[in-house]
This record gives C-alpha cells, structure tokens and sequence, in this order.
C-alpha cells in the first residue's frame, strides 16, 4: 500500500468514526463490570473522582460515588472518540502538524454536511419504509424522527467541542515532540490526549446542556465526569496501538507513491 493510500485510509476511518460519535450516541449503555475488574479501575481514578467531588461539595451537592467502575453508565458513542485522537497522533507524528489540520477541517466540513442532510431527510415527508407494513408506518416514522432529529444547540456543541479540542491536540502533541526532541511516543500521545478529552467533555456538555435554572454547572459537571475517566482510559489503552499506527504509516509503501511525505 503506497503511502498516499495509508493516509486516505485513516482520513475515511477519521471521518467515520466522527460520523458514528454523532449517530450512535444516543444509546446509553448500562452494566455490571465484576469486582475483580472493577477495583483496580477504582483504585487509579480514584483521585480523579476525588477531585470532583471536591468541586462538587464547594458548591453543596451530592458527591459521586468512589466505585465508579462497578456499574458503567456511558454513552457508545464513546467507542469512537479514541480512534479520532489516535489518528490524528498517528498523522502529526508521520506527516506533519498542516496534514492533521486538513484532517479536522474534513471532518468538520463532513459532519456539517451530516447535520444538513439528517435535518432535510426528517423533515421530508413520510411515504413508506421498507419492510414496514401500512398499520405500523406512524409508529416508525415517529421512531425515525426521534432518532434522527438532533437540536442545533446539540449540533453546535459536538462540532465546537470536536474542532476545539483536535486543535488542541495537535498543538499539544506537537509542544511535547519538540520539548521531548522527537521521543517518548507514549507520552506525546497521553499527554496531548488527556487534556483534549476534557476540553472536548467540558465544552460539549455546557454549550450542550448548562442551564442556570434546569441544568446547573454541578449537574454538567456530573455528566462530566464519566465520559472523561472513559476517555482517559481509551487514551491510555491505544498507546501501543500509537506504535503500530506510526511504524505501519512509516513502512516503505509500494505503488507510485513510495515516499513518505515530509513531515513539518
């Protein structure tokens, strides 16, 4: 596979996994870890879980419980965010700080594009479904809708938190090479990732949701929390897979491409 090939192949799996954040996300999953798995997670996040419930007792609510981990609430969504700041590392590391940003600006301009078409398809009208026989047609377009229909505000967030956070990453992941002369892969790729993730967290959640009355700051900072211990976790699974994604974007490609483009 030439090199020009490789990167089309990350820019499709880039664009689909932010794609798949917006449409899966509505699920939210709910189940049991066993203790023997849970504890450990419990024990390493612990001070992170300390910290907001520090910040939440300054503001007199209720603390969140320290075994985190024994039931999982979150979002599938989530699957994706990992893939997306794992190769956008992958792509600074091999190309250059300019290719990830050609990375981001595709995906915005894609998930802009999603946001347009989902809105029209829900508003058109309903004909049929197929598969679906006449008597259930109101049922299903109501489903349909309801899956589909996603508010501005909602809009607006995921899209402002996804470009501020990736730009984030990016200059971080390209701070630390320098300071670090171009070595310890492993700590670019965390220390540029944790920081991200709570950027994207945060701004999602308030532009999102934060309301003075209905939805309080603690109450944000509640959603927080989960999302970003999940995501932290992602990042520091997918450091070997940082490896393996940089070795094979580097592997002498075939094809009429050969040569890895110069990195900025």
């Amino acid at each position: 596979m030439s090199t020009e090939r490789k990167r089309q192949l990350l820019l499709g799996l880039f664009v689909m996994a932010l794609i798949l954040a917006n449409t899966l996300g509505a699920k939210i999953t709910d189940f049991d870890l066993p203790s023997w798995l849970a504890m450990p997670f419990n024990i390493v996040f612990f001070p992170i879980i300390w910290l907001f419930n520090l910040i939440l007792g300054w503001t007199g609510n209720d603390p969140l419980v320290y075994q985190f981990f024994n039931t999982i609430h979150v979002s599938v969504g989530i699957l994706t965010v990992p893939i997306m700041f794992l190769i956008t590392d992958i792509v600074e590391e091999v190309w250059g700080r300019k290719v990830t940003k050609d990375f981001v600006r595709i995906g915005i301009i894609s998930m802009l594009v999603m946001i347009l078409i989902t809105y029209i398809s829900v508003n058109l009208p309903t004909g049929r479904f197929a598969g679906v026989a006449p008597d259930q047609l109101e049922a299903m377009d109501t489903a349909y809708n309801a899956f589909f229909s996603t508010s501005i505000r909602i809009a607006f967030a995921s899209v402002l938190a996804f470009y501020l956070a990736q730009m984030h990453d990016i200059w971080a992941f390209n701070f630390w090479k320098k300071k670090t002369g171009g070595k310890f892969l492993w700590l670019r790729n965390n220390l540029s990732t944790m920081v991200s993730q709570i950027v994207d967290s945060t701004v999602f959640m308030f532009v999102a949701f934060y309301h003075p009355a209905n939805f309080p700051a603690p109450l944000v900072l509640k959603l927080i929390l989960p999302y970003y211990i999940f995501k932290i976790l992602f990042s520091l699974l997918d450091t070997p897979f940082a490896y393996l994604g940089v070795w094979w974007a580097r592997k002498p490609g075939t094809g009429p491409e050969k040569d890895l483009a110069k990195a900025e």
